[in-house]
């Protein structure tokens, strides 16, 4: 079943409550492992469906709510995060898609623990280190189809390609590729641009703003339904840049890197992780327009620049091929009886 994306705080704290009642039957059946992801209250799940607690389990963090960054007047999901420290106390085996994931989240959970007044254990952080394991998501990128480009033909127009892919959500700093678009047309370097991701029912103000500036240099904004015109939208892009504030992993910049693209990504968070550093930009979390100014100085570094073989080496170890071993480590340390 998937639910809209929205009703953030129930969706962690009240998906026990539904499965163990709507779904009793199917959880009580007998498996050979349960995988959750770190949405997932493991802990009461387990304690309302005791056929649960005898059954291996691993738990998948593709994110943290440590490191999320809150929005202006907005605190910390302490419950959220309280959820996930039990899922990873009540789980066999705890995955982390990056290193980068996996120590923010641990340092993130000795400040919580030493917020607390007393009572403590003093073994919480150990116990749950000493179970986990990084194992990124498997990135692929569908078979190349026929059809129509979205982008003009480049004999008709020279300008390079750039894709930008994200939720249109204000953790991914849309006004901070306002900022670049703004530096790449005060020094007249002349673009086209896809802006890709799924939108909600309110989306950040920058992105309109995109729409009425840069309107000649626009090929698309918003989400595409097909997921081949998708990945033929990466296959004839140049670049594809990432403004986050959030992630990780990055596996859209990952599909575009696997399809041809040229990253250009802040030196922060995962990004630090997967790409070298001549593809990273200086990181200035506080200052927007200076940010804003280094990014459209490694894009008009970059932009003509051909592929060193540096560039893919990260995604290339996100095939499911190179992953499977690892993914089947982290199933048999999770306690499941796997053969061979």
């Amino acid at each position: 079943m998937i639910l809209p994306a929205r009703h953030f705080s129930w969706r962690v704290r009240g998906n026990p409550l539904y499965w163990s009642v709507a779904q009793r039957e199917q959880l009580r059946e007998d498996y050979d492992l349960v995988v959750a992801t770190s949405m997932v209250d493991l802990a009461t799940l387990r304690g309302l469906v005791p056929e649960l607690a005898v059954i291996p389990t691993l738990v998948y963090f593709h994110e943290n709510q440590f490191e999320y960054p809150a929005q202006q007047g907005q605190s910390e999901s302490l419950e959220a995060q309280m959820v996930s420290i039990y899922s990873a106390l009540a789980a066999d085996h705890i995955a982390f898609n990056s290193r980068y994931n996996r120590d923010t989240f641990m340092s993130g959970l000795n400040r919580l623990l030493g917020k607390l007044p007393d009572f403590v254990p003093a073994d919480i952080v150990d116990s749950i280190q000493a179970r986990t394991s990084v194992v990124p998501v498997p990135v692929a990128l569908d078979p190349p189809r026929s059809g129509i480009s979205r982008w003009p033909k480049r004999s008709e127009e020279r300008r390079v390609r750039i894709v930008w892919l994200g939720r249109f959500e204000y953790d991914k700093a849309p006004e901070r590729l306002l900022g670049l678009l703004d530096v790449l047309a005060q020094n007249q370097f002349p673009i086209h641009l896809a802006v890709v991701g799924q939108q909600f029912r309110q989306r950040p103000e920058a992105f309109d703003t995109i729409v009425s500036l840069y309107a000649d240099s626009l090929i698309h904004m918003g989400y595409l339904d097909e997921r081949a015109d998708y990945c033929q939208l990466l296959r004839e892009s140049d670049l594809v840049v990432s403004t986050a504030r959030h992630e990780f992993q990055g596996i859209a910049v990952g599909e575009a890197v696997a399809a041809g693209c040229t990253p250009i990504v802040p030196d922060r968070l995962a990004y630090t992780e997967f790409y070298a550093p001549q593809y990273r930009y200086d990181s200035f979390d506080d200052d927007p327009a200076r940010e804003s100014e280094a990014a459209a100085q490694r894009v008009m570094q970059l932009a003509h620049k051909s592929r060193s073989a540096d560039v893919p080496a990260a995604v290339e170890d996100w095939s499911e091929t190179a992953l499977l071993p690892l993914y089947l480590q982290a199933f048999r340390m999770a306690g499941c009886a796997l053969p061979g």
